[in-house]
C-alpha cells in the first residue's frame, strides 16, 4: 500500500498504450532533478513512456518546482524520506507498463538512450536487467554504471590500495572492471540504479529492492539475486547518459559509513558462513589501512576532511559490520 502520500496525477495517455515506466526518486536535489526531466523529455523522442517522481521530502521544494514545471509527471510527494530501496519499491506498484526504468535524478539523457536501451533490452532476453554507458559533465568516462561482485580478491586489492594504484588493471580492479571504458556489450555482475531498465515480471519476481538496503547496495543485491535466478546482466553503449554520482549524499562520512554498511550487508547475504567472516575482516583492514594513511597525512600537515572522515568510519566499525537491519516494504 503506498499509506498516505499526496499525489499529483496527470493522465495523457491510455493505461495500456504506454511501454515503459521510468521512476526518478528526489531528495534535496531540485536543480538537478529538473534538468535531468527537462533531458528526458527532450531526448526519449518516440518512446511511449510514463514518468514518476517519487521524492522523499525534500527541504528544497522540489516537490513544489516539479509540479510547477512538469504537470505532465505523476508526482508523489512522500512525508518522509524512505531511503532509495524502499522509495522505487512503493513508486513500483504504480507500474503498469511492461517495462521499468530507475532513473536517477543528477542524471541528464542524451539523445536516443531511452530507446537504445529500451531495444538492447529486447532484444537480450535473458540480460533480465540491462544498463549503459555514464559520462561525467565534461564527457569524460564515468566508470560507475556497472560494477563485478565484492570477491576475496577484489577486498584484498581494495585493502591494500592496489586498486587505488592501478584502477586500469582488470587484475588489481576486479570490482571495477578496470580497463574497460565502457565502450562495448558486455555481461556484469552489477547494473547501477542511476540507469537501470528491467522487465516489469522480474522487478515483481524478485520482489524489487529489499528493504533494508537503505542507500547504496540494493542494485547490487538485486544482480546477484537476478543471477541465481538464470539471467545475466548487461550494459550497451548504445545508451549514454551523464551521471554526476552522490549528489543526494554530499557529507563523506555519512556516504562512507552507508557505503561500508552495504557493502558488509551484501558480504553477509551473498557470502557463504565459511568466507564471510573474512570478507568482513578485509572490510576491516581496509578501512584501518585509510586510517594509517591519514593518519601519516596528518603529520606531514596534509591533513582535511576526507581524513577525518575515515577516522570517523573506523570508529563505528562495529555498526557497520553488522550489516543494514531488517526493515519491511
Amino acid at each position: 500500500m503506498l499509506g498516505d502520500l499526496t499525489m499529483d496525477f496527470v493522465t495523457q495517455q491510455n493505461e495500456l498504450d504506454e511501454e515503459l515506466t521510468i521512476i526518478v526518486v528526489s531528495y534535496n536535489t531540485r536543480a538537478l532533478t529538473l534538468r535531468a526531466l527537462e533531458t528526458l523529455y527532450e531526448n526519449a523522442g518516440d518512446v511511449r513512456m510514463r514518468v514518476i517522481v517519487w521524492d522523499n521530502a525534500s527541504a528544497d521544494d522540489s516537490a513544489d518546482a516539479i509540479a510547477a514545471a512538469f504537470p505532465q509527471v505523476e508526482l508523489v510527494r512522500c512525508p518522509d524520506n524512505l531511503g532509495f530501496a524502499v522509495a522505487n519499491n512503493r513508486a513500483s506498484e504504480m507500474v503498469r507498463s511492461e517495462w521499468m526504468l530507475l532513473l536517477n535524478p543528477d542524471t541528464e539523457t542524451y539523445p536516443n538512450a531511452i530507446a537504445a536501451l529500451l531495444d538492447f533490452a529486447k532484444a537480450n532476453p535473458r540480460a533480465g536487467i540491462v544498463g549503459g554507458r555514464t559520462v561525467f559533465p565534461d564527457g569524460s568516462l564515468n566508470p560507475a554504471s556497472c560494477w563485478n561482485k565484492i570477491t576475496i580478491w577484489s577486498l584484498i586489492c581494495n585493502a591494500f590500495g592496489l586498486a587505488a594504484a592501478f584502477p586500469a588493471s582488470p587484475i588489481f580492479n576486479p570490482e571495477g572492471i578496470g580497463g574497460w571504458k565502457r565502450d562495448s556489450v558486455r555481461q556484469v555482475d552489477i547494473v547501477v540504479g542511476c540507469f537501470l531498465l528491467i522487465p516489469t515480471a522480474l522487478w515483481r519476481k524478485l520482489d524489487g529492492f529489499q528493504a533494508k538496503y537503505f542507500m547504496y547496495g540494493e542494485e547490487a543485491d538485486l544482480c546477484l539475486r537476478a543471477a541465481k535466478a538464470g539471467y545475466r546482466p548487461m550494459i550497451t553503449p548504445d545508451a549514454q547518459i551523464m551521471h554526476l554520482v552522490g549528489a543526494s549524499t554530499p557529507q563523506l562520512a555519512r556516504k562512507l559509513l552507508q557505503l561500508m554498511q552495504a557493502r558488509a550487508t551484501l558480504v553477509h547475504d551473498h557470502w557463504s558462513p565459511a568466507t564471510r567472516w573474512l570478507g568482513l575482516l578485509l572490510l576491516q583492514l581496509w578501512s584501518f589501512n585509510h586510517v594509517i594513511k591519514s593518519r601519516l597525512m596528518q603529520v606531514i600537515g596534509k591533513g582535511g576532511p576526507k581524513n577525518d572522515a575515515w577516522f570517523e568510519l573506523w570508529g563505528s566499525r562495529s555498526h557497520w559490520l553488522k550489516g543494514y537491519g531488517q526493515n519491511t516494504n
